[in-house]
């Protein structure tokens, strides 16, 4: 059967980026080749300038014809594989493209599938009620701090006559302080508890009761 049909190529099938090459390098030898006939020709229009009409001018003319249609058709050919490698190109950029919304979909694809899963899994009732809660608990902390805030009635009726007593008072209170632990307080002097049957002895009534 292979003999018949030929067995199955195994070589790699040729890709745009390869083509496209094939093409330049084809290009680039039509090139080689224009610049060896533009020579060629240059040498026959150097020898026509110096050569009077004649048989031999006639005939070098034939031969720079036949290098003029030469060049003419190489020319046409390197226009064709210009045009192709560009189609090539073009090609190439829009597969490129393709590729690139193809990445940009499937990326969006992803996303959106993520954030469904994200968002399905969110209760926007549950919100609302914690949104309210949230504002229920701001007010009851707005009346707990007004309510420790506030400052209680103070009298104001007070006279002078009362200012004075309490100014007095206190005088004689720093005066008291002033004394020392060792002075007696006027209000004990002269006063005997009723708890006590007799006054407390002098200190020269003690002396004669103990000699």
């Amino acid at each position: 059967m292979n003999r018949l049909f030929g067995a199955k190529s195994s070589a790699p099938k040729p890709n745009l980026t390869g083509a496209i090459k094939n093409v330049d390098e084809r290009v680039e030898s039509i090139d080689v080749k224009l610049a060896a006939i533009n020579a060629e020709l240059q040498g026959y229009q150097a020898k026509l300038a110096k050569m009077r009409d004649g048989p031999g001018k006639t005939a070098i003319k034939q031969k720079a014809l036949k290098v003029l249609q030469r060049r003419k058709m190489y020319e046409g050919q390197r226009d064709q594989l210009q045009q192709q490698s560009w189609n090539m190109e073009q090609a190439g950029m829009m597969q490129d493209n393709l590729k690139n919304v193809m990445t940009t979909v499937d990326a969006m694809k992803q996303t959106n599938k993520s954030l469904k899963q994200q968002y399905g899994k969110i209760n926007i009732d549950k919100i609302e009620r914690m949104q309210d809660e949230m504002a229920d608990l701001m007010d009851i902390g707005n009346d707990i701090q007004e309510s420790i805030s506030r400052s209680y009635d103070i009298p104001d009726d007070v006279d002078e006559a009362e200012l004075d007593a309490e100014l007095e008072a206190l005088g004689d209170e720093v005066e008291f302080e002033g004394m020392g632990a060792e002075s007696t307080p006027s209000f004990m002097v002269d006063e005997v508890p009723q708890f006590i049957d007799e006054p407390p002895q002098t200190t020269g009534q003690v002396k004669e009761a103990a000699g």
